[in-house]
Order: C-alpha cells, then sequence, then structure tokens
C-alpha cells in the first residue's frame, strides 16, 4: 500500500484515512443529530485512534459540526488539522445557496474561525464556484486570508479538472473533494491532475453513502479478508492512489471503529484487479 501519510501543500503531513463530521448532524445534513455528547466521543475517539485531519463545513447543521468540533477538541492536539468549507449557505435541510463574492467568503471564514475557536484554519475550502462570481476574486478573498494568516491552505470542492487547471494558474492549491468511490470514478481525470501535481484528493461518498456495503464485489473480498464491505472500499481507496485520503464520517462510535481499521486491509493484486472492474461509472475517453 502507497504511504499512510500526506503532505497538504508541501508542509502539512496528515495521516490519509481521516474523520468527516456529516454525520454529526440530522438529515440533510440539518439541525442536531441525537445527542451531543455522543458526537463529541466519537470526536474524540477518532483523535484517540490516530486521526490527524477532521473535515467538516459551516454549513452542516448548520455551525452545529463546528462547534461540535471545538467542543470535543479544543485546544487542539499538535499536528491536528481541522478542514471547514464555505461558500455555501443553508435556509433548509433541501436549500443550499452559493454564496461565492468575497465579502461573503470572507464572513464565513471568520465565523468558522469564532466557531472552531481557531487563529487559523489548516485548510479551508471553497464548498462551490460561485458562478455568479469571477474564480479569480473567489480565489483572490481565499488568498488575502491566507496571506492574513486566517488560513494555510486553499482547497476546492466540486470541481473538474478542468476547473482545478484553471484555479491552479491563480493560487496554490492544496486539496479537492469530489465524489469518488469504487462504484463511482467519473472524476478520474481530475484525479490524474492532483497525482501530477500533488494535490490531495478528498473523497465524499467514499462508501457509495452506504450502498457498497451491499455490493456483491465488495461482499465477496470482505468475506475472504474476514473484514465488512465497508472497510474493503475504503481500503480499496487507499491503494487507489497516494493523493486519495477519504474521510468517512459516522456519528456511530463502532462504525468509526470499522472504518478506522481499514487502514489495516492489506488487498492483493487480484482484488484490486477485480474492484478495479467494478465501476459502472468509468469516465469516458478523454479527447
Amino acid at each position: 500500500m502507497a504511504s499512510e501519510r500526506f503532505t497538504l501543500g508541501g508542509d502539512t503531513t496528515v495521516r490519509r484515512l481521516g474523520y468527516g463530521t456529516a454525520q454529526l448532524t440530522g438529515p440533510g445534513y440539518w439541525g442536531p443529530r441525537g445527542d451531543a455528547r455522543d458526537a463529541v466521543a466519537v470526536l474524540r475517539r477518532a483523535v484517540e485512534r490516530g486521526v490527524t485531519l477532521i473535515d467538516t463545513a459551516d454549513n452542516y447543521g448548520p455551525s452545529i459540526a463546528e462547534e461540535l468540533v471545538a467542543e470535543a477538541l479544543h485546544p487542539y492536539a499538535e499536528g491536528l488539522v481541522v478542514a471547514t468549507k464555505g461558500g455555501v449557505v443553508r435556509t433548509s435541510d433541501r436549500a443550499w445557496h452559493i454564496a461565492g463574492r468575497p465579502e461573503q467568503l470572507r464572513a464565513m471564514c471568520e465565523a468558522s474561525l469564532r466557531r472552531l475557536r481557531l487563529d487559523t484554519i489548516g485548510l479551508y475550502q471553497l464548498h462551490r464556484l460561485d458562478p455568479e462570481v469571477p474564480m479569480a476574486e473567489q480565489l483572490g478573498a481565499l488568498g488575502e486570508l491566507r496571506d492574513e494568516g486566517k488560513i494555510r491552505h486553499i482547497g476546492l470542492d466540486t470541481v473538474d479538472a478542468e476547473q482545478l487547471a484553471a484555479a491552479l494558474e491563480l493560487t496554490d492549491i492544496a486539496s479537492v473533494q469530489n465524489r469518488y468511490n469504487v462504484l463511482d470514478r467519473t472524476s478520474e481525470p481530475l484525479l490524474k491532475l492532483c497525482e501530477a501535481r500533488g494535490i490531495a484528493f478528498l473523497p465524499w461518498f467514499p462508501l457509495g453513502n452506504g450502498s457498497l456495503t451491499a455490493d456483491p464485489v465488495c461482499s465477496e473480498i470482505a468475506a475472504a479478508h474476514g473484514a465488512t464491505p465497508g472497510q474493503i472500499a475504503l481500503a480499496w481507496l487507499l491503494h487507489r492512489s497516494p493523493v486519495l485520503c477519504p474521510t468517512p464520517g459516522t456519528g456511530s462510535r463502532a462504525h468509526l471503529e470499522e472504518n478506522l481499521d481499514a487502514a489495516d486491509v492489506r488487498l492483493t493484486a487480484a482484488d484490486l484487479t477485480r474492484l478495479d472492474d467494478a465501476s459502472p461509472s468509468k469516465p469516458a475517453p478523454q479527447a
């Protein structure tokens, strides 16, 4: 398997298997989910298990996930990187409004700093590119925040390879987040660009939002390894590319332990071939 660690932006090393906080909030990432004490316990256990990358967003809740991260983990352990996102406003569990004007991004970042009780956010990700605002203005605002020491690295969420290439002409990009898993590899061209440029790729829905637990190939390989299908799906990501840094989320302590144990699964060459051939959504060849 490739290294268990990845260095973001050339200077911030994290363990590749991290933890995502979306499942600490209610359905549609809206409102609370159960007892906050359970969420705090899961977050603390993740760090006890060696997780060094916590991925959250200001609109999970909204605000709830960031507040839980601070409650559970502040003061933060040395080497722990908290990644958050801005650029989307939520008004209900089904309403997402892209908000990429420079003044909006600044206000969102500063609000996240307060909720997270941080002086500097290790990785601040633009949750969506705003089609109504020039990319240069959006990234320029984040670049100013980086110059001011309020964020360390800039990331992008839900972009294609062409958009990432354009962004790299404007500023340094440390990470991207796109949907990517065993059964959905439509972002393969983006992954290849990330590999070429040393950019972290944080795949969201790494377990296919639960669908991979029923995949027959994952299930058969899991049985051979004494593992679960979800662990096989995560292990495949860790084997697939050294820049893939999955951050599976859960509100369950038992599921957290299961996910993190995926780092110990060693897939064979035959396993990888079967999984590589399992995808129904491979991208069309590039011209």
